[in-house]
């Protein structure tokens, strides 16, 4: 055999065996220093970043369920299929008369360019993601009060594109597609869209994150739009996120629309709390900082609240990746997040306790998650719903989360669906629906008692100083001590 043929050989087997390396890296990724149980609560550990150029890969495969499986439900609580056979459903809403519309629906087409684009879409076709959406809603319904809908309505209009968010009120179904906002003529009962709906208001169209969701402000007049960002840093550009990464309020009797808040990632379920009437959310954060950090996180959301992203994360830590100018003085009006839900679980649905359903006293204050699950950290995180305590002055108590629903993960690397949003059915149990395996699960504790309404918090407000008594420095003086006058 001459050299150079030798040579050859050599390289092809140094090129292979490169290669093979290269391969086992992509896949190992960067494993997780700690676990999700530090990183969550009021006081989280945040820890340093790791920035990755290609994002950690371990997503689960969905399996689905077999006849006789269903998820775990914590002690108390028994779990069983309200609806079954779904084409990919994700955000549901109860409307009053009990009937249950969910949304059949997946994201628009979308390109993401380079290497992460490339990782990306194999990932997102590895976990379900990637077939085209329904473009449907089916209104489900539990006639007998068995816990289980005996009917089914499949509710198609030409003008649903990629549908999400959902609202009922003022004899209108609000409903959120990718690129819109629309009202159509509706009134519960009826088993189908006619007629052509009201366009509300334009939305940034499909993106890295499509969803959007609704909520109506609770006297029907206002009603609240959650749109997430069109990447993950802003890396394709700031201009492209114009509209994006926040919620927007329409004024649905003048048609007025402003950004109401801003900052958020990818904000999706909304609810209102019922001791504070403060909006709240949960936002999915940031990716490729490592498998620790940054935490998606559970949190009020004032009027005007700024929540820092891109170039800022937990209040005040700096993104170095992002090239996008801060605006000056960002870290200073940027909010810290109430509650880290931890890092990277893709938190979708949420629904508070209110009063009227039936947990029992375990599950009987507080805030419920719907954690859709990682797909890039190992071990991966998420893939449950999990309850958030809540104190009696509407704020989250400090600690990790209450698991309410887990056993999505096999433990050997597939998992059997996606816990994906939540709402509660008439008879007090809560729905879950599961995505990937096309079921909605309903949760309850057989024989509770209905939880006790929540109070609301009810504080006078600081009356207003309408005059000055005395002289300011002499006030002061008094109280104090003298002044010192500076040399």
């Amino acid at each position: 055999m001459s050299t150079a043929r030798k040579l050859a050989i050599f390289l092809f087997i140094v090129v292979i065996a490169a290669g093979g390396v290269f391969a086992w890296w992509i896949v190992r990724g960067t494993p997780a220093k700690h676990q999700v149980s530090e990183l969550v609560g009021k006081h989280p550990l945040i820890v340093d970043p790791q920035v990755e150029t290609i994002p950690t890969m371990r997503v689960a495969k969905p399996i689905g369920w077999g006849p006789n499986e269903a998820p775990q439900a914590a002690p108390g609580l028994t779990v069983t299929r309200f609806a079954e056979g779904l084409d990919h459903p994700r955000t549901m809403l109860t409307l009053p008369n009990g009937d249950v519309l969910v949304a059949e629906t997946n994201a628009p087409p979308y390109h993401i360019g380079g290497i992460t684009g490339m990782v990306m879409g194999w990932l997102m076709k590895r976990a379900g993601a990637a077939e085209p959406s329904p473009n449907a809603i089916v209104l489900l319904r539990d006639a007998d009060g068995d816990g289980k809908a005996e009917q089914r309505f499949t509710l198609r209009h030409p003008a649903l594109a990629s549908p999400s968010g959902m609202a009922w009120g003022n004899g209108k179904l609000y409903v959120a597609n990718h690129d819109a906002v629309l009202a159509f003529d509706f009134t519960p009962g009826q088993t189908g869209l006619t007629g052509s709906p009201t366009k509300l208001m334009d939305l940034p169209a499909g993106g890295r994150h499509w969803m959007r969701n609704l909520l109506l402000s609770p006297d029907g007049k206002l009603l609240y739009v959650s749109v997430g960002s069109s990447s993950n840093i802003a890396e394709d550009g700031i201009d492209k996120e114009q509209g994006r990464a926040g919620i927007w309020e329409i004024d649905l009797t003048s048609g007025r629309r402003r950004q109401y808040a801003g900052g958020m990632r990818n904000p999706n379920g909304m609810d209102w709390n019922p001791a504070t009437g403060e909006l709240w959310t949960v936002v999915n954060e940031r990716d490729q900082l490592g498998p620790d950090v940054p935490p998606d996180y559970l949190t009020n959301v004032p009027i005007g609240a700024q929540y820092g992203w891109p170039w800022v994360y937990w209040k005040n830590i700096i993104d170095e990746r992002v090239t996008a100018p801060m605006p000056d003085f960002l870290t200073e009006y940027t909010r810290r997040p109430e509650y880290a839900l931890g890092p990277h679980v893709a938190a979708l649905g949420l629904v508070f306790v209110r009063g009227g359903e039936k947990l029992g006293p375990n599950f009987a204050d507080g805030a419920i998650v719907a954690e859709h699950g990682s797909w890039n950290r190992r071990p991966p995180s998420g893939y449950d719903v999990e309850f958030v305590p809540f104190d009696d002055h509407g704020n989250p108590l400090d600690g990790p989360p209450r698991r309410l629903l887990t056993g999505f993960l096999t433990g050997r690397g597939p998992t059997h669906g996606r816990p994906t949003w939540l709402a509660w059915d008439k008879g007090g149990g809560l729905l879950v629906s599961d995505d990937t395996a096309g079921i909605i699960w309903r949760v309850i504790a057989q024989g509770a008692a209905p939880a006790a309404a929540i109070k609301p918090v009810v504080t006078a407000h600081m009356p207003p100083q309408r005059e000055l008594k005395g002289e300011p420095t002499a006030q002061f003086q008094a109280k104090f001590g003298p002044v010192r006058q500076s040399k």
